[in-house]
């Protein structure tokens, strides 16, 4: 025989013992399980893994914390705050009594200016502001020597305080200062404020330079 002949035998002889070993065992193995289902023990012990899984309590969920409670805080203290000591009030001292002024007669507003009053007579005080609205109506030519003119007319007071009807009663005799005469009786139609109840109806008013000093001396008073 060929040496090469001789070994494929030994290899196939391996592989058929190894097979055979197999099958052995397997039937083997077989026949344990077949005799212990009959048996029993297999049974029995597939019961009490079955129980012991049944039998075992689920593990508890972990519980969460309890929540945090602060302890109460204290209530804030009230400070008292000190009230301010009042002070006694000191005694008020009355100043020395002192005699009154003497009493000043009133002022009366009309037109033009302001009348002073010279007297307590209502008719006098009436009179005396009739004729300042006239004199403050009146501009006196410049560069004239009118010491000695005179010119006097004649006016009516109505019950209203209105001036009517003005009429010459004296002229001058120069005509140019008798027109700014005639140019203060027409700028006056009327009083702030009727006259009083027992007044003339009828009054003259004057025109002179000594009227015209005393009406200025007046205003400077004032």
């Amino acid at each position: 025989m060929l040496p090469q002949s001789q070994q494929r035998k030994k290899r196939n002889s391996s592989k058929v013992n190894l097979m055979i070993s197999f099958i052995f065992h397997a039937v083997l193995l077989a026949v344990l399980l077949y005799f212990a289902a009959r048996s029993g023990i297999l049974g029995n012990q597939m019961k009490n893994i079955a129980v012991r899984m049944i039998k075992e309590p689920p593990k508890p969920k972990p519980k969460p914390p309890p929540p945090r409670v602060e302890p109460p805080r204290a209530p804030p203290k009230m400070v008292q705050v000190p009230k301010p000591v009042m002070e006694a009030p000191k005694p008020v001292v009355a100043p020395p009594t002192v005699a009154p002024a003497a009493t000043q007669l009133p002022s009366f507003d009309f037109d033009g200016g302001r009348a002073v009053a010279t007297s307590s007579d209502p008719v006098e005080l009436y009179k005396g502001a009739l004729e300042y609205a006239f004199h403050s109506k009146w501009n006196r030519p410049d560069n004239m020597n009118d010491s000695a003119y005179v010119a006097e007319i004649q006016v009516d007071v109505n019950p209203d305080g209105t001036i009517s009807n003005p009429q010459w009663e004296k002229s001058s005799g120069n005509s140019v200062w008798d027109q700014s005469v005639q140019q203060a009786v027409d700028a006056v139609k009327s009083m702030d404020r009727p006259p009083p109840t027992n007044f003339p109806p009828q009054v003259t008013i004057r025109f002179d330079v000594e009227e015209e000093t005393e009406d200025q001396s007046q205003n400077l008073l004032q």
